[in-house]
């Protein structure tokens, strides 16, 4: 059987890293298996979720690449789930509870105080008629929890081998809040059943969640998928970037300049046995998946790390690959420039700046105490351009001022560019023209 995954994001915020690298695992499998990558907007939570922010997590998605081959929206299965919800009373699996958030958290500091874990007690189950009358009168409502089994859930996890959790040392979940709103569990394993999911690949902090849900599968009459939990992502610091994924949401680092490949490259192989190296296509992220590759020590994102992988990723680009974005960006591109300048980029937006260097009139960068060289250079160099110009015009420049080394390249680099870096100038002399160097060197606009 061909896999089927899910990513299940909820409308309530933007897509960030974070989120971003279990769709990426998602996809990848499925891509490598021949199987569907399902795409679930979770959005039962109507309150918080906005379809601006559903617009946004699907062209962040399209943005990367990730292309679902199915998608649905849980607001628009509220009836199956109350089937569910259901059928579940009818069975007795889940019971109704008076106890307020108050009361709850006050339970738990207690047993946390007597050293003992702070699971529910199960005290709503010998409630008798009178005391739900009395507390239906003061107006409460009942939250619903599902009565575990007590024995141990048992799956072999695609990344972490052989899992246990003893139901017996966790709390019912609840399921369905005191307004009757589902929380995720309930419509997630409703919705995992009719879609047929067969791996559910999500981050390390839901493995004991899965002790639950494989008894509500089960209870469901539906068959548990594989389970398969990967590391958390952290900072480079080994911290939680919980408080900074605001800063690393897929617009911001779009309107950054960061591709899309090298968003994918980077979150495809940290925490994996593969190096981090630029990637050309996700084709080959995919030919490169494997689970067996994933180690179980967080994967440490490192914005700088992204950056790199960003550059290099430029600098190994095609023109075909650019040509209609640097037209976009109004530059009179072509390949030779592309080639010239794509060793020099961070973003490709960096590319507005050399062709302004090149195309766009300026005034050369020259000190005072290399004035009369720039001059002397501008005198000297030949109306003819070639690529073979630099190395002729800058020997005969040595032979006749004596500079060498920094003295004598610096001061020319900056007159004719602005910049103390950039790419080779044998190839970039050739662009400027002899007109346009001639007259920077002069220290005039040109």
């Amino acid at each position: 059987m061909k896999p089927i995954v899910r990513f299940a994001p909820s409308p309530t915020g933007k897509l960030h890293v974070g989120n971003v690298r279990t769709a990426l695992v998602n996809w990848l499998f499925a891509q490598s298996q021949g199987g569907t990558f399902v795409l679930r907007i979770d959005d039962t939570d109507i309150a918080r979720s906005t379809k601006a922010y559903e617009d946004g997590l699907r062209e962040d998605l399209k943005w990367l690449g990730m292309v679902w081959g199915d998608t649905f929206k849980q607001s628009d299965r509220f009836d199956t789930y109350d089937a569910a919800r259901d059928k579940l009373k009818a069975m007795g699996r889940i019971y109704p509870c008076y106890e307020t958030s108050e009361e709850l958290d006050r339970q738990r500091k207690i047993l946390r105080a007597q050293s003992k874990p702070p699971i529910y007690d199960r005290s709503a189950l010998e409630l008798t008629k009178d005391q739900i009358s009395a507390y239906e009168a003061e107006g409460r409502k009942p939250h619903w929890r599902f009565k575990l089994t007590g024995k141990p859930a048992v799956w072999n996890d695609v990344v972490r081998g052989k899992q246990s959790i003893d139901t017996a040392s966790i709390s019912d979940p609840v399921l369905i809040r005191a307004d009757g709103s589902y929380l995720y569990t309930l419509p997630s394993v409703v919705d995992d059943i009719e879609a047929k999911i067969t791996h559910v690949i999500r981050g390390e902090d839901h493995v004991t969640n899965s002790g639950a849900q494989i008894e509500i599968f089960e209870a469901l009459g539906g068959t548990a998928p594989n389970f398969a939990h990967t590391p958390l992502l952290v900072g480079k610091d080994g911290k939680g970037l919980s408080k900074r994924l605001g800063s690393l949401s897929m617009d911001q680092l779009r309107e950054q300049g960061i591709e899309p490949l090298a968003i994918c490259s980077l979150l495809a192989k940290i925490g994996t046995s593969d190096p981090i190296e630029a990637r050309q296509s996700l084709d080959q992220l995919v030919e490169e998946f494997a689970f067996s590759k994933i180690g179980r020590a967080p994967a440490r994102f490192d914005e700088d790390e992204l950056a790199l992988v960003n550059s290099r990723l430029l600098k190994e680009m095609p023109y075909s690959a650019v040509e209609d974005r640097l037209k976009a960006f109004g530059i009179p591109a072509n390949e030779t420039f592309w080639e010239l300048v794509r060793a020099n980029l961070s973003t490709l937006g960096d590319a507005v700046g050399w062709s302004t260097v090149i195309h766009a009139p300026m005034p050369g960068q020259i000190t005072d105490e290399d004035k009369e060289f720039c001059q002397q250079a501008a005198k000297s160099l030949p109306d003819d351009i070639t690529l073979e110009t630099w190395s002729a015009w800058t020997g005969a420049l040595k032979q006749e001022t004596g500079r060498k080394g920094k003295t004598l390249f610096l001061p020319l680099r900056m007159a004719l560019t602005g910049r103390a870096r950039g790419p080779e100038m044998n190839k970039l002399l050739p662009l400027l023209g002899a007109e346009r160097a001639k007259a920077r060197l002069g220290g005039e606009v040109g």
